[in-house]
């Protein structure tokens, strides 16, 4: 059929900058929810060239689902969707399976149809239980309501900028074939800085950047990172959920532009030995009522009020409890090897980065907190709920010394899950429930895998991966 016959949406780079803009912008000013809906329903019934709604929401351990609803059913239906829940890793059993869609009108995008297709939209769902509630496992919906009651009861905006590294490797799927060639292929050697505008990992970033910008991310900075063929493109502070949104459009982005050039992005913390391995530094503050940052005092220690030392503190305090939320799969933890400048070392300093907690230079707008010991295939949502409500809920009063390191986090995936387990902490983070269903699934791709990390990446660490899943080859095992 010629393209000529179909009339579906593609819009300019500008035009989706604008609408991105546009939405970003209703997010935070707090646009009330059904003025957004009814702005949302009435732009999908005018606008003929739409033909689906891609709407997205993430499992347990942050892996993103899509599902494509036909435009004309979703504005008929869309306040009784239903999915099957046994079906997604971490969500509810077979007997109780099944789950509802809501739409998160504000977490509204649209995206480059020349990497998406054209004719979709794309949008937020949050998981409904069967009673109608707000479901457990969806820790995006966990995030947004606490975001919701701090600023409710306390005037709080919480704030986020996360600082993500991937890998660009030759070839599509070099992440479920590497159990077949046992190595990543670089696709650039030349290093931090060194990438010569025109070659392939060059690029890729602009490319990235380039969609990154249309869909409204307000870039600041993109750079090849220190390994051969790393990256990292910057962008602007968002509230917690669109932050926590932003890294999962992110990943996805990256790896649509790569698959088009024929190349991987990964995101595994470590997939390379030798070389530095790929982190998530995220950055975070909190603003009163007023505005104002709250992590900033001129006359503080390091520039930070005692607010923000406090949220340190407790960090600090729940390191080794909350570590397996912030380093999720057993990869991760080749990452946190003190060759590399790993941030391995629970204690917080402005200038040694295998701190655990950096303090970041830092005025009145942009004093914040960075927590380094992140990797980039964690749930974004459960990282940003972690921190945060670890920093404002937490213990304190345990670290007698914050800037020296005491302590470390652990070096492979069984203590990390060990100390999650055990900790009172994380079961008043999660929920017994969630808590138990998340360690299981940890526990389930570890046993998979060598116990003892060794020299070389193994094949299983990359197979039984949560983002690089594989339904054939876990029932294979």
């Amino acid at each position: 059929m010629s393209q000529d016959l179909r009339d579906f949406l593609a819009l300019s780079y500008g035009e989706l900058e604008e609408l991105n803009l546009k939405a970003k912008e209703q997010r935070k000013n707090r646009v009330a929810a059904d003025v957004i809906q009814e702005e949302r329903l009435k732009y999908l019934t005018d606008e003929k060239r739409i033909k689906a709604v891609t709407v997205m929401f993430s499992d347990l351990e942050g892996r993103l689902h899509m599902l494509d609803y036909d435009k004309k059913f979703l504005i008929k239906s869309w306040d009784n969707l239903t999915f099957d829940g046994s079906s997604i890793r971490g969500f509810t059993a077979q007997r109780e399976s099944d789950l509802r869609l809501a739409m998160d009108w504000g977490a509204f995008y649209w995206a480059p149809a020349d990497y998406f297709g054209s004719g979709k939209v794309m949008v937020f769902g949050e998981v409904i239980d069967k009673d109608g509630s707000p479901y457990v496992g969806d820790i995006r919906g966990v995030l947004k309501q606490y975001a919701n009651g701090l600023y409710a009861s306390k005037g709080y905006t919480l704030n986020a900028a996360n600082e993500i590294e991937g890998f660009l490797f030759q070839g599509t799927d070099a992440e479920r074939r590497y159990h077949e060639t046992g190595k990543f292929e670089y696709v650039n050697t030349g290093g931090y800085y060194h990438s010569l505008p025109g070659d392939p990992l060059r690029t890729f970033i602009d490319k990235s950047a380039e969609v990154q910008r249309a869909m409204g991310f307000q870039n600041e900075k993109d750079h090849p990172e220190v390994a051969p063929s790393q990256f990292e493109i910057n962008y602007s502070y968002g509230d917690v959920v669109t932050a926590a949104d932003q890294i999962q459009i992110y990943k996805l982005i990256c790896r649509q532009v790569a698959g088009s050039m024929g190349l991987t992005a990964s995101f595994l913390p470590k997939p390379v030995v030798g070389v530095n391995g790929n982190g998530m530094h995220t950055n975070v503050s909190i603003s009163g009522k007023d505005g104002k940052n709250l992590m900033w005092d001129p006359k503080g220690e390091e520039k930070l009020s005692k607010f923000a030392w406090q949220f340190v503190d407790r960090i600090l305090t729940h390191g080794n409890d909350i570590c397996l939320l912030l380093n999720a799969s057993v990869n991760a933890y080749r990452r946190l090897d003190p060759h590399f400048e790993a941030p391995n070392q629970i204690k917080a300093s402005a200038v040694d980065r295998g701190s655990m907690v950096r303090i970041p230079i830092g005025n009145e707008k942009s004093s914040r907190v960075e927590v380094r010991s992140v990797g980039p295939d964690a749930n974004p949502y459960m990282v940003l709920y972690s921190v945060f409500k670890t920093g404002l809920n937490g213990d304190t009063a345990k670290v007698k010394n914050l800037r020296q390191a005491e302590r470390y986090l652990p070096d492979n995936v069984y203590t990390a899950i060990e100390n999650f387990q055990k900790a009172d902490w994380t079961t008043a983070l999660l929920g017994a429930d969630v808590k138990a269903r998340y360690a299981e699934l940890k526990l389930a791709s570890a046993d998979r895998c060598a116990r003892a990390l060794g020299t070389i990446v193994k094949a299983a660490e990359v197979q039984f991966h949560h983002e690089v899943y594989n339904q054939y080859l876990w029932n294979k095992f």
